[in-house]
């Protein structure tokens, strides 16, 4: 009997198989026919300092036994409060106010509705959101409407709001993005500009420089534009430092974390906002209240794990072991364009993406065939259509990812 799982970003009916993985340590997924397969994307950029994790799990565990799962309006609890206290301490100074939710999809939701919140608050017909072309925010609806249009979420149109896009700033087009930002930001009705910092996932790993986000940044200060940094993917290290926005020094209005928070082990986000946006909501009218939870709003043993991880953070050398495996990445990535033909190779931090010949998009062809020809030789990758990239967990070995790059190697000779 097939199973009834309906997975996502899949087409069941084209029958490709779904491994069954039973379990995990550190880069490595153990699959129930005996299989051992090097995790090279963190199984969708979530798992930072490996899976399985003993300092993460103990957390876990511990918290199970005592509380597991609590109201959170109105009622608190100690494992959300530590949380809160070690963001504060660990984010920039700026944010003073944490919201819990529990993925990236629903931390850009709450930051959209902080901002709306923000501006109705002060009497401000404000209600434009700018958005990057090519990015990706998320799933759910409001995060849909500021992403990208195309095969994501063509069949949902009618359910999405009308936002402003300024152009994905390329090297030649750089001025022509900051240009377009600066007439949006110039309209009486614009409320905020959201973007991911300094690469787009989804939209095909596309990088861009600090300085631009700088002046991005800039620009919404001078037009007293939010400005909200989505940083659910490129936080926790990803791009070579604490947050991608320290490369660029700037500290956003609202700022989106979820998929490293818990180092990848319990579903959990938070949206950190300034003290303003923060106050534009105080009251003592209950009307004006934020409006926005879910039944597992700063789950007790989530919370748990993400406190494990911020205790990683302080106590251990993690960006030392994040240059590292960013100078590793970038020697594979030398060692690979010695022997190997493709296009627009790239790096940022950890992150390390490539182009094959191919006709691009999300539904390039391509992009399964790799995916399977990966598999085979024992490595998780899942291009985005053309797209080739890598981004292990922090704990990767040089040797593995000797393997994952020969495989690399081996696709683009062979495709």
């Amino acid at each position: 009997m097939s199973s009834p799982i309906w997975h996502p970003f899949t087409q069941h009916g084209l029958g490709e198989p779904i491994p069954l993985v039973a379990r995990a340590e550190g880069a490595l997924l153990h699959t129930a026919d005996g299989r051992a397969v090097i995790d090279a994307i963190s199984s969708w950029w979530v798992t930072t300092h490996g899976h399985c994790h003993p300092r993460i799990m103990a957390a876990i565990a511990e918290q199970a036994q005592r509380l597991d799962q609590l109201i959170f309006a109105g009622w608190t609890h100690e494992p959300a409060e530590a949380l809160a206290r070690g963001l504060r301490a660990l984010m920039p100074e700026a944010l003073t106010r944490v919201f819990f939710s529990d993925s990236g999809s629903t931390s850009v939701e709450v930051a959209l509705k902080m901002a709306l919140g923000y501006w109705a608050a002060r009497g401000e017909a404000r209600h434009r959101i700018v958005v990057m072309a090519h990015s990706y925010h998320g799933d759910t609806i409001g995060a849909m409407s500021v992403g990208a249009r195309g095969v994501f979420n063509q069949t949902y149109e009618p359910l999405l709001f009308d936002v402003a896009r300024i152009p994905f700033p390329f090297k030649e087009g750089e001025q022509e993005t900051l240009d377009a930002l600066e007439v949006f930001c110039a309209e009486p009705d614009t409320a905020a500009l959201i973007v991911e910092p300094l690469v787009l996932g989804a939209g095909g790993m596309l990088v861009y420089p600090p300085r631009v986000l700088a002046e991005m940044r800039a620009i919404c200060a001078r037009n007293g534009v939010l400005f909200i940094a989505d940083e659910v993917m490129t936080g926790w290290g990803r791009t070579g430092t604490l947050l991608a926005c320290e490369q660029a020094g700037v500290v956003p209005d609202i700022l989106c974390l979820s998929k490293g928070l818990t180092g990848g082990a319990l579903p959990l986000a938070v949206t950190m906002a300034s003290e303003p946006v923060f106050q534009a909501h105080w009251s003592q009218d209950r009307a004006r209240m934020f409006f926005h939870s879910s039944s597992y709003t700063a789950n007790p043993i989530a919370c748990a794990a993400a406190n494990a991880n911020l205790a990683i953070w302080r106590e251990e050398p993690v960006l030392e072991r994040i240059a590292t495996l960013a100078g590793r990445q970038r020697a594979c990535l030398d060692k690979l364009g010695r022997y190997a033909h493709f296009d627009h190779p790239r790096q940022i931090g950890t992150i390390v993406a490539l182009d094959l010949h191919g006709d691009g998009g999300y539904l390039d062809t391509l992009a399964p065939r790799l995916m399977a020809f990966f598999a085979e030789r024992g490595v998780l990758l899942r291009p985005l259509g053309n797209t080739v990239y890598v981004m292990p967990p922090y704990c990767v070995t040089e040797a593995q990812l000797d393997e994952v790059y020969a495989a690399i190697g081996e696709a683009v000779i062979t495709f």
